[in-house]
């Protein structure tokens, strides 16, 4: 079965990505295969998320593995929920846990990212805040009250969490900007949600508030921001983190621990349902999560807490623990892969003959006698050379793609070092 005719826009982006080695992030679930019942069970932890609950997964993957793919095609599966997704990758600059700014920085990565069903690129937030005013707006006039009452009694909820006050005078700062056009002001509104006052002075002469969003304010501002889409009218906020293994890299022992104990902190309060509508995932390598000298295994409360349920052995899984394990795709679900690759480069383009199902096994046993194993454990080079057999066959017209594959080498990327590895290159090992 074909997948459904891609946009144009949405088609070359994903052929663009995929040519390149990288990871889509457009057009991800026109070539979705297998996974169906990790993706069933994130679903329904989406679900409860929009229900006003919320959640935690911890997505464990070998390099190339795909926990970057799997984690666009959360990210897509909560924005048609009406969730707000926020995604950022940690590095060396951006972490849960710092006294260096380091969380704050993260934190402002993912107020940029923040998307939303109708701006899935990023870039979301100034929508978010207008849409809570729109909303208190269409409130007081089917209520026959003032604007400014009904915002300011919305806002009350807030005042009740960490910095919700200061929060709360923000947005009231921005309505005030938003109807009397004062430009200067809603942006300086905007910068302070975004994390991006570094001094309290300047946040106190702009806004009038005393506090800024800071390292030890990263995990409660989620949650203030988690309630305010709600607000607004959302279902909740999505929180996507990947390249956790930077943590597990980090080579001072308290820096690491103060991020697990940042982890243990958000485990509990979503397992126990006390933040609402707020949920996150996060990727990570096995070595991150086992490694009991420097990985999440090292601290003794996340151990326990992640540990493998004791009755799941052979063939027997349980997917609602906190930790997903990601594996390699098998042969025939590569098989599978191609032919939805194939499907999405013609997608549009129907005018040349499309390959054989023969063919998709053909190149598969091509590319295990050139590559070996690594073409399934890191298919970066694999999905690459097929979208290259691709372009010289539209290109070329009357090329017999048999002859093609017996008169090509396809070397195995060497760039691939499993000791330091960007997983964005090489996470194409497909949902």
């Amino acid at each position: 079965m074909q997948a459904p005719t891609l946009r144009p826009r949405e088609r070359d982006a994903l052929i663009q990505s995929l040519r390149a080695g990288v990871t889509p992030l457009l057009g991800s679930r026109h070539i979705q295969v297998g996974r169906d019942a990790e993706i069933a069970t994130l679903e329904k932890n989406l679900d409860r998320i929009a229900e006003g609950g919320s959640a935690f997964r911890l997505v464990i993957g070998e390099y190339g593995s795909g926990k970057t793919f799997f984690m666009n095609l959360v990210r897509g599966a909560a924005m048609e929920r009406q969730l707000v997704v926020a995604h950022a990758d940690l590095n060396p600059s951006r972490r849960l846990h710092a006294s260096g700014g380091e969380a704050r920085s993260l934190y402002a990565e993912l107020m940029k990212n923040m998307a939303t069903r109708t701006k899935p690129e990023g870039g979301a937030l100034q929508t978010v805040v207008e849409k809570f005013i729109t909303t208190a707006l269409a409130e007081a006039r089917k209520a026959g009250s003032r604007p400014e009452d009904i915002i300011h009694e919305r806002l009350s909820d807030l005042s009740e969490l960490v910095m919700g006050y200061d929060f709360a005078a923000v947005i009231a700062a921005y309505w005030r900007a938003y109807e009397t056009g004062d430009d200067a002001l809603k942006d300086n509104a905007i910068r302070w949600l975004r994390g991006e006052f570094t001094a309290k002075l300047d946040a106190k002469r702009a806004l009038g508030v005393r506090e800024i969003i800071g390292d030890a304010a990263f995990y409660d501002q989620l949650k203030l921001m988690a309630k305010f889409c709600r607000l607004a009218g959302y279902n909740g906020l999505l929180i996507c983190l990947d390249e956790l293994v930077n943590l597990y890299k980090l080579a001072n022992t308290h820096a690491r621990n103060g991020n697990y104990e940042q982890i243990l902190r958000i485990l509990n309060d979503l397992e126990q349902g006390s933040a609402e509508g707020l949920g996150f995932v996060l990727g990570g390598t096995p070595e991150f999560l086992l490694d009991a000298r420097r990985g999440l295994f090292s601290y003794p409360a996340l151990q326990s807490r992640l540990a493998d349920n004791p009755f799941v052995r052979d063939a027997l899984v349980d997917m609602t623990g906190p930790v997903l394990r990601l594996g390699n795709l098998g042969r025939d679900q590569f098989v599978t892969l191609l032919g939805k690759l194939q499907a999405a480069y013609r997608s549009g383009r129907e005018d040349t003959a499309p390959l054989p199902q023969e063919a998709f096994s053909a190149f598969m046993h091509h590319c295990e006698q050139r590559i070996g194993e690594a073409t399934f454990r890191t298919p970066r080079t694999t999905i690459t050379a097929f979208i290259g057999l691709l372009a010289v066959l539209e290109q070329n017209p009357g090329v017999d793609w048999q002859k093609l594959l017996n008169q090509t080498k396809i070397a195995p990327d060497t760039s691939i070092d499993d000791s330091d590895l960007d997983d964005d290159l090489v996470s194409l090992t497909l949902c």
